[in-house]
């Protein structure tokens, strides 16, 4: 049973309800895509989307862990190349942080391949873009993506978590043009489940679904 589940209460149920608490505070500009950092920020970002009915894409980040502890967060990359470092990398020797961004690197690569198969990514360049994860454990991954989607060429980034330390929101603040936080904890030790009743493993598959549908919900007509 996850530790989560054991506590009524608990700010979210799910992945999806996330979202959609999320979408109720955010306030799109014309133009808005919205792009969720795989794999379970893709859900989240799927419920936005779909209450806001904006289009929906993914960005496909991998954290590098420390060799030593690989929960421990010594940067994260892009699957189109960007990374962002922590301070983590610092006691590690350069071959050693180089050889692991690499292999990161590649993984983020054919993750996104896997997850995209034959369809094109949505054009950013020139849009407002809202940046959705399942939550914040470090600011690492968001950073990268950040720097990947303005790389992209969006106008305006809007990061929006269900949950981050207040700490890290701190951080992440001033790297983007909007932050949406629902809860900012300040309790230690954090983990992202703990604030979730149900926060299992987001799979391949859930992911091409909730794209797939997000791109079929645009075709339809307003209701």
């Amino acid at each position: 049973m996850e530790e989560s589940a054991q506590q009524p209460h608990l700010p979210f149920l799910d992945r999806r309800a996330a979202g959609s608490a999320l979408a109720r505070v955010l306030r799109p500009h014309p133009g808005t895509i919205v792009l969720g950092i795989a794999r379970g920020g893709v859900v989240v970002a799927g419920a936005v989307a779909e209450a806001l009915r904006l289009p929906l894409d993914v960005v496909v980040i991998r954290k590098v862990g420390h060799p030593m502890q690989p929960e421990l967060a010594i940067g994260a990359v892009a699957s189109h190349g960007q990374a962002v470092a922590t301070e983590h990398a610092g006691g590690l020797p350069a071959a050693t942080v180089q050889s692991l961004f690499a292999r990161a690197s590649e993984q983020a690569r054919s993750l996104e391949d896997r997850l995209r198969g034959e369809t094109a990514p949505l054009a950013v360049d020139g849009r407002p873009a809202i940046v959705v994860d399942d939550g914040i454990a470090t600011s690492a991954t968001m950073m990268c993506a950040v720097n990947a989607v303005r790389e992209m060429g969006a106008s305006f980034v809007t990061c929006a978590v269900p949950v981050a330390p207040a700490d890290c929101a701190a951080n992440l603040r001033p790297h983007c043009d909007e932050l949406v936080v629902l809860v900012a904890p300040r309790d230690l030790p954090f983990a992202v489940g703990r604030y979730y009743f149900m926060f299992g493993e987001v799979t391949d598959a859930r992911v091409i679904d909730e794209l797939a549908r997000a791109r079929e919900r645009l075709k339809a007509p307003p209701s």
